[in-house]
This record gives structure tokens, C-alpha cells and sequence, in this order.
């Protein structure tokens, strides 16, 4: 009875205060014209988190918040599956899963699996194509041992026979389903075209992992783990200096040593425009389509961000407009701005569409990336996409943990200095003329390369009507 006497009254004082906020407002002479409203600028400073070096060279980024007793840790290693020898494509990604699932060499895999469910820690593990990661998450009243685990996985992880070879047959039975999903056969089709020749080309084969045995995983991970290769994001309930202190406990026994990395040759910046075809028996089809973009050091990148969101960043861009509002040929259309970190990255455009209107699809698709190189875009289109860019860019402030890790990524793919700091204002130059400028730089739909996965029997026209078609036989992976 006194929680519902509180609420009610509660209640009752928020009703009254807003009607006489409504009264004033509505008396005659005392009214406020919302158009005639100011308001100060709005002011956004980018959280800073700290930066501190251990001495074994390993850097560290830190940012306390003591809402929540949690911690979260991130690694950032200077390795990846562009390093990889080409007989054995698929090395960095086992050596990155079996990190963490084989145990350590002080730990078997299933008792470590059992202290962090029992603790409610995590640490995971992985290996991409320029970067490896190795994460934990903790209640801070666990971080002592869940940060001494995390160490052993990082410094000396067992990579257990057992667990190699199940990683091995993991992989083996993904290759072998690889071409389920049609989807994703067009996305690697089209990365396999695009960097033709390049390690970001390559792919898995059974055969290349097949030939990965637990010694490679060891060699690997002995080669490109060294303190002084790795970069350090910490968020969470602790204090700067305690957090010190543990990293170095745990890592400064670490000998630093420099790496000797393969070389790999940038990719080509241009590449063979062709139409690809999957044939597959599926009642819509996929369409991709690409040509090779920029990386992040282009002066270029603020004035593609915004032409990508006009040509296909949003409900309101081009390419949603005509082919899904207007004709209703796709649920999902858009356009892709790949910036590449450490090689030449990619830009383009995809859909899905049912098989009888493929052809007018793609014809539609190229249209409208050509009309991007015709005529400057409109002012609301230029005001709106730069909006949304900026708007978007403040809202991946608002966690500790996103913050000291994009923080520490752009030192460890090396952004250009003030590049958080300056992005707004870099998107609020953009023109009218540069989006146009860029448009006809980067942007050439007759040159990209098409691929179209698909039921050619349903095709409102043959692909051939677009140019010479290459078809692909889908294998297993073999």
C-alpha cells in the first residue's frame, strides 16, 4: 500500500508540473516559438585513454571506469594469413583457434575450460588475414587469475594434438560445406578475383590444411609472438597503477625480439573486369560486384565515405531508393567502402534479387553508380549523409571498451596522427564537388568485376548480354 501511495504521488507531481509547464507555455504573450529556439553548439570531446609502455617494449593502452566491476583486455599481434606459406593456407586461423582450445603448457584444455566457466571469465583467441587477437572478460574480482591465464595463453600455449586435429577436421568439414550458402560463395568469388595472385586472395583448400600439423602451429606461433609486436587495450574497474604492475609481473619476463616478416607485394591496383557466374539452384540471385578502392592513408577517404552513404549507405541512399523502394526488385541493396588497414582495400555494390529480374538488377545497379559520376549530388543529400556519418561516429564512444580499442588499433595498424580528432571536421569539408570528383576517380561500374550466383534457366536475359561470361565450377575444396 505505501509503494502504490508513492507511485501514485510520484505520478500526480510529474502530471501537475507538466501542465503548468504546458499552461505558461500556452498564455498569451508568454509562448515560445520552437523555430525561434537556439541552442550552443554542440561540443563532443573524444574520451582519451592512457598510454604506457612496459619494458619489454609491449604498449599499452588503459581506461578506467568503475561503473561495473568488470574488466575487459584485448591483444593486438602483428601477424595474420597473409604470412602464411602457400602450401598451407588455413595456418594462422588454426594456430589462432587452437591458441586458446589447447590448453597450455601448465593447464590442460579441459581444466582451463572449467576454472573460466567457474570464474565467469572468457578468453578467446583468433588469427584474420593482418591482425591477431587474443581477449578476455572478467568480474574484476577474478582479474588476478583470469589475467594469469590469459598470459599462458598468449606466451605458452600447449596446442594439444588432440585439439590440432579437431581443429583440422573443423576445418576440413567447413571447407567441404563452403558452398552451401550462396552468399557467401559470391563474397569469396569475388575477393579471389579482386586479389587475384595476392595472399588476401588465397583460400583454405582441404588439401593446404591437410597439410598442418601441430609442429607448424607451434613454429608459427614462436615466429610472430614477441611483446614487442603486441599492443595492449584495457577497460574497466582497476586502477592505472596496480594494472601495471600485474602486466608487468605477467609479461616483463618476455624477451623482446624483432620479427622478420615475409614480404608481401601490394596488390594490383587495378584488376580485369569480367562477370562471373555460379551456377546454383536457388530461387534468388546474388549479386556482387567490385573493383579495388583505398587504404586508410588516402587523402580521398573523407569524400568516399560520404559518396559511399549517398550511393548506398543507408534507406535513403540511391540505390535503396530506385531498386528497392521504386521497383521493388531487392529487400537489401547497397554499396561497400572497404578502406584497407595495411593493403589496398576494396568498393562496390550487392543485392539479391529473384532470378527473373537479375539482368535488369545489375543493369540498374550499374546505372545508378554511373549516375554518381554524371552530376554533382543534391545539397539534401550531401547535408544528410554527412550527418548521419558524423552522428554515427560519436555514437562508438559510448563504451570504455570501444574506446581504448579503437584507440589502440589505430597505433597498431598506424593511422595517420589525429585522425580520430580531426574526422568530423574532415566529413563536414566534403562538397558537393568533391563527392563528384572522387565518384568519377574511384568509381567505373563497366570495369568492375560482376559475379552472379544463380539459376541461369530463370534469368529475365542471359548474362551474356552484359559481356562475356566466365562460368565457375564449384568444387569441395579439394
Amino acid at each position: 500500500m505505501i509503494i502504490f501511495t508513492r507511485l501514485f504521488v510520484t505520478r500526480l507531481f510529474g502530471t501537475l508540473i507538466t501542465a503548468a509547464l504546458l499552461a505558461s507555455c500556452a498564455a498569451p504573450g508568454k509562448g515560445v516559438d520552437p523555430r525561434a529556439m537556439t541552442f550552443p553548439p554542440l561540443k563532443f570531446e573524444i574520451p582519451r585513454s592512457e598510454r604506457a609502455v612496459l619494458g619489454n617494449g609491449m604498449v599499452v593502452y588503459l581506461l578506467e571506469d568503475h561503473e561495473l566491476p568488470l574488466v575487459n583486455l584485448t591483444a593486438y599481434i602483428n601477424v595474420g594469413s597473409v604470412y602464411e606459406p602457400a602450401e598451407k593456407v588455413g595456418l594462422a586461423g588454426l594456430t589462432g583457434a587452437v591458441m586458446r582450445s589447447g590448453g597450455t603448457r601448465e593447464m590442460a584444455p579441459e581444466q582451463l575450460d572449467a576454472e573460466l566457466e567457474f570464474m565467469a571469465s572468457a578468453i578467446e583467441s583468433s588469427i584474420g588475414a593482418d591482425s591477431g587477437n587474443v581477449s578476455m572478460a572478467t568480474l574484476a574480482k577474478n582479474l588476478d587469475r583470469t589475467m594469469e591465464l590469459f598470459a599462458q595463453v598468449m606466451m605458452a600455449p600447449a596446442f594439444r594434438e588432440d585439439r590440432v586435429q579437431l581443429a583440422v577436421s573443423k576445418s576440413v568439414e567447413a571447407i567441404r560445406r563452403q558452398n552451401d550458402n550462396p552468399k557467401e560463395v559470391a563474397d569469396r568469388e569475388l575477393a579471389k578475383a579482386l586479389y587475384a595472385g595476392h595472399p588476401l586472395g588465397r583460400q583454405p583448400t582441404i588439401a593446404t590444411v591437410k597439410n598442418i600439423g601441430r609442429a607448424d602451429l607451434v613454429a608459427f606461433h614462436r615466429r610472430y609472438f614477441h611483446p614487442n609486436s603486441i599492443m595492449l587495450a584495457v577497460s574497466g574497474d582497476f586502477r592505472k597503477e596496480e594494472m601495471l604492475a600485474r602486466l608487468n609481473a605477467l609479461f616483463g619476463s618476455w624477451p623482446r625480439e624483432e620479427v622478420a616478416f615475409p614480404a608481401v607485394a601490394a596488390p594490383a591496383a587495378k584488376v580485369k573486369p569480367e562477370t562471373l557466374f555460379v551456377r546454383k539452384e536457388v530461387s534468388q540471385s546474388v549479386i556482387r560486384m567490385g573493383e579495388m578502392g583505398i587504404d586508410k592513408n588516402n587523402p580521398d577517404l573523407y569524400a568516399l565515405r560520404v559518396m559511399d552513404y549517398i550511393l548506398g549507405g543507408g534507406f535513403t541512399s540511391r540505390l535503396t531508393q530506385e531498386i528497392r523502394s521504386n521497383q521493388g526488385l531487392a529487400y537489401n541493396v547497397d554499396s561497400s567502402l572497404d578502406v584497407g588497414r595495411r593493403f589496398i582495400g576494396t568498393l562496390g555494390a550487392e543485392t539479391e534479387t529473384k532470378s527473373e529480374s537479375t539482368v535488369r538488377a545489375i543493369t540498374l545497379m550499374r546505372d545508378i553508380i554511373a549516375g554518381m559520376t554524371a552530376a554533382p549530388v543534391t545539397d539534401q543529400e550531401l547535408a544528410l549523409a554527412k550527418d548521419a556519418i558524423v552522428n554515427s561516429f560519436m555514437f562508438g564512444f559510448t563504451k570504455p571498451d570501444v574506446v581504448v580499442n579503437q584507440q589502440a588499433r589505430l597505433e597498431f595498424f598506424g593511422y595517420p596522427e589525429g585522425y580520430l580528432e580531426n574526422y568530423r571536421d574532415n566529413i563536414a569539408r566534403v562538397s558537393r564537388d568533391d563527392v563528384l570528383r572522387v565518384a568519377r576517380k574511384y568509381l567505373h561500374p563497366e570495369a568492375m568485376v560482376l559475379v552472379v550466383v544463380g539459376n541461369d534457366r530463370k534469368f529475365d536475359k542471359p548474362l551474356a548480354t552484359l559481356g562475356p561470361v566466365r562460368e565457375i565450377t564449384l568444387e569441395n575444396g579439394k
